[in-house]
């Protein structure tokens, strides 16, 4: 999902070059197993949490198509992405730094390609950190806040904010510390700790579930209409976002050539948990499924504690997910150094529009709209088109051309349906 955990494992020195690759090359080269838990690491996230909304507003039957075709689609361009970077590292030794998704938009299209990759990332990594505020804010307002009308603190929140409000403000000054952490490869274990924590919930609240739709059996529908393709296709996207990790991953493996296997497993079983997350989700509260599916846990120790536990990681995930944007933009206004003024800028910015947005799922629509779809689509599609340009056929050209438009289209037409959700919402 998210490129910024495995960034945490290695060096976060911003490097000034061009030419020179984000990522450097790891010593230890990683097992089979150990590639497929972090392929598993990039990929899983918070978006799983917003699909089970997604599968009420689009259908149970539409949206498990989507996210299996969204599944299928990104292991291809993933795979595309591979093929372009060793093509490239075959004719001259020197591609041999091809490390990152940065180094081969330079590689090519030069400075240009670097730049679009650059602010795709930016935009997606703070997307991510956007989507963390909102969660943990709306989840804090709902444990403490909604219980208690009467209390002292929810009458102050009414003369003054939200209580999503406070909670986001709360985080404010704890991410400012958290960013001025020069390297923050001591914080990597927290990455590992953040998928456990997912995967807990996940499985209590799949439980959860399974019981809830035996004994309830709320009416479900199996299509939602043309209308919410978009929309629900955004949200699969973000679900899958991982491809920005992917040529590091295969950088650092030690049989490189099972990579393509590893990946499809992975693919497959994400696939599989996320379907199975999605419809248990819709078939025990549907049409009162909510945005985050952990407000539909209710009272109890176990809902406390899960949601508590979510929270608290995706607040120590923040920083970790933070650090590929601190790097671009130190390379590009800092020249590389150090700079922590750039860095509270930039939470700051993050904060201010994760208080304007009120809907998580709509939020995780937009963010894989308009940025995901660049990322993993077309930009792989077309690198992809440009270096095998000369020996492909006419299925090839056909076939990276049609994921460039494809890609296109849906980035524009979701990104126009998710922003008039959002303001709906906010009218």
């Amino acid at each position: 999902m998210e490129s910024g955990k495995n960034a945490a494992f290695s060096s976060a020195k911003a490097l000034p070059g061009e030419d020179t690759p984000l990522i450097p090359n790891s010593p230890t080269l990683s097992s089979q197993s150990k590639t497929f838990a972090n392929v598993f690491i990039a990929i899983v996230g918070a978006g799983v949490l917003g699909l089970p909304y997604a599968f009420k507003r689009t259908g149970w039957i539409m949206s498990l198509m989507m996210l299996f075709s969204v599944a299928g689609l990104t292991h291809y361009c993933m795979m595309l992405l591979i093929h372009t970077r060793r093509k490239l590292q075959s004719l001259s030794g020197e591609f041999a730094k091809i490390n990152s998704f940065g180094d081969l938009g330079f590689t090519v299209c030069g400075s240009i390609g670097r730049f679009v990759v650059d602010v795709l990332i930016v935009l997606s990594q703070a997307g991510f950190c956007i989507g963390y505020l909102i969660f943990i804010g709306n989840t804090m307002a709902n444990l403490f806040n909604a219980s208690s009308p009467d209390s002292l603190t929810s009458q102050v929140i009414a003369f003054s904010m939200s209580a999503k409000s406070w909670y986001i403000w709360g985080c404010f000054p704890f991410q400012l510390g958290l960013s001025s952490v020069a390297t923050l490869t001591h914080l990597a274990p927290l990455s590992i700790f953040a998928d456990v924590v997912d995967l807990a919930a996940m499985g209590v609240v799949i439980a959860k579930d399974v019981f809830l739709m035996i004994e309830n059996r709320p009416e479900v529908r199996a299509f939602g209409g043309l209308s919410v393709f978009f929309y629900g296709m955004g949200v699969a996207v973000y679900a899958f976002e991982g491809v920005g990790m992917v040529l590091p991953i295969e950088s650092e493996m030690k049989e490189r050539e099972t990579f393509g296997k590893i990946l499809g497993l992975s693919m497959g079983l994400i696939s599989v948990i996320y379907g199975a997350f999605g419809v248990l989700g819709y078939f025990a509260f549907g049409n009162d499924t909510q945005d985050i599916i952990t407000a539909n846990l209710g009272p109890g120790l176990i809902s406390l504690l899960v949601q508590l536990g979510l929270c608290i990681n995706l607040f120590f995930t923040f920083p970790l997910m933070m650090n590929p944007v601190y790097e671009i933009v130190e390379r590009r206004f800092w020249g590389g150094r150090y700079c922590l003024w750039l860095r509270w800028l930039s939470v700051m910015l993050v904060t201010l529009v994760a208080l304007t947005v009120p809907n998580f799922a709509d939020f995780l629509s937009l963010v894989g709209s308009s940025v995901c779809c660049g990322l993993g689509f077309v930009l792989p599609a077309l690198f992809h088109l440009l270096v095998f340009k000369e020996e492909m056929n006419w299925k090839g050209w056909t076939i990276d051309v049609g994921i460039v438009s494809l890609g296109v289209v849906l980035a524009v037409s979701g990104t126009w349906y998710a922003l008039m959700e959002i303001f709906a919402i906010k009218s």
